[in-house]
């Protein structure tokens, strides 16, 4: 099908260029979200029409995009989960998360659809994320997930959370050495 794009469409096309997707992309996603037209002789005229308040639109939309990019850029985010030893979450935190921990301390909403994340993140420590708030707009964001504030605060000093304290075999072997001398010769520990 093709389509006359009203605003830039990521890794599709800019505003007026007109494009072939895929029937359903247009059906479910371009068409409802008012993000193209169909490519008619009608909807051509009718685009032409409207190119100057769509352009006006769409500059505003991008200058409040980049007030929001300004605050939002170089931020840090601290989510809260519990985690085992290892550093590995008992769940994990999504897009949903990180949008909803940025809008309460922003002032303004953020909308899951604007934090890129290609995966879930499952593990604890400090994660890079970046943030599209226009198509031509973006933000870096850390997100620091912890399982405690103060855990938190350790993380983004540097400190490495997730390294567990291990004893080695040597240090077993003359614990388990040093046992066997005081129960003396003859005795056996844990029997009677």
């Amino acid at each position: 099908m093709e389509v006359i794009l009203l605003e830039r469409v990521a890794k599709l096309g800019h505003m007026g260029e007109t494009v072939r997707v895929k029937d359903g992309y247009a059906r479910n996603f371009l068409l409802p979200r008012h993000k193209a037209l169909r490519a008619t002789e009608g909807n051509k005229k009718k685009f032409e029409e409207q190119r100057a308040d769509l352009e006006k639109r769409n500059e505003t939309m991008k200058t409040d995009a980049g007030a929001k990019s300004g605050r939002l850029d170089g931020q840090s985010y601290t989510i809260i989960r519990q985690a085992g030893e290892t550093g590995l979450l008992y769940g994990s935190v999504s897009a949903r998360d990180i949008a909803d921990a940025m809008s309460a301390s922003a002032k303004f909403t953020v909308h899951r659809n604007h934090v890129v994340l290609h995966q879930p993140i499952k593990n604890l420590g400090l994660h890079k994320i970046t943030v599209h708030l226009h198509p031509e707009v973006e933000a870096h964001v850390t997100v620091n997930v912890a399982r405690s504030v103060e855990q938190a605060e350790r993380q983004a000093k540097g400190e490495d959370l997730t390294v567990r304290e291990t004893t080695s075999m040597d240090d077993l072997g003359l614990e388990v050495g040093r046992a066997l001398a005081e129960a003396g010769p003859g005795e056996t520990l844990g029997r009677e």
